[in-house]
């Protein structure tokens, strides 16, 4: 029983670390990814839709994009989509593409993505907690009605705690390599 209470704690703690890891891939270094434009969405048909299903992306130099919309007629859509977006991206439309060129990085803006990075790496360690706080919870109510012994709830209570610990660590190095990274010039 304890062992399920830590395999579910477990995963959900390898889930906040992907979501990290995703959100992370949203703040931009120097080189202009797709990733940055994952959470645009387009409104196509009357429906919001993410600008990856409706395009292709090209990057022929460090700071530009070209994406390429499947259908034709939807180009005015995702131009519009990427002006309102906060990206500070300023596209333009060649009546097929669209053409992204992002501004270089000034330091003050890589001042504010590091610091976007710690906000949402602490977020992710606080997921994890929560997950820790509910994984005790239950391991405690075993204790407590007698489904399992003492010593069997500290065993689990340290191994969830040793869990805790690589997941917090993990998510502390995917925050200082994204530091490093935005540092870079």
């Amino acid at each position: 029983m304890i062992e399920e209470a830590l395999l579910e704690a477990e995963e959900k703690m390898e889930k906040a670390v992907e979501v990290a890891k995703e959100s992370f891939g949203g703040i931009r270094t120097g080189r202009v990814n797709p990733g940055l434009f994952s959470k645009v969405m387009v409104d196509y048909y009357g429906a919001p839709t993410p600008l990856q299903q409706l395009a292709s992306f090209q990057s022929p130099e460090a700071r530009t994009l070209l994406i390429a919309p499947y259908d034709q007629s939807s180009l005015q859509a995702i131009e519009g989509a990427l002006r309102e977006s906060d990206l500070g991206a300023n596209p333009s439309n060649d009546g097929s593409t669209i053409r992204i060129t992002m501004p270089e990085l000034t330091a003050e803006r890589r001042k504010e993505y590091i610091k976007l990075a710690h906000t949402q790496g602490e977020d992710a360690k606080v997921s994890v907690r929560h997950v820790r706080r509910h994984a005790k919870d239950t391991i405690d109510k075993l204790v407590k009605d007698g489904d399992v012994g003492e010593d069997e709830g500290n065993r689990g209570e340290k191994e969830l705690d040793a869990l805790t610990k690589k997941y917090a660590d993990t998510i502390d190095s995917l925050v200082k390599s994204k530091e490093a990274e935005l540092s870079e010039v």
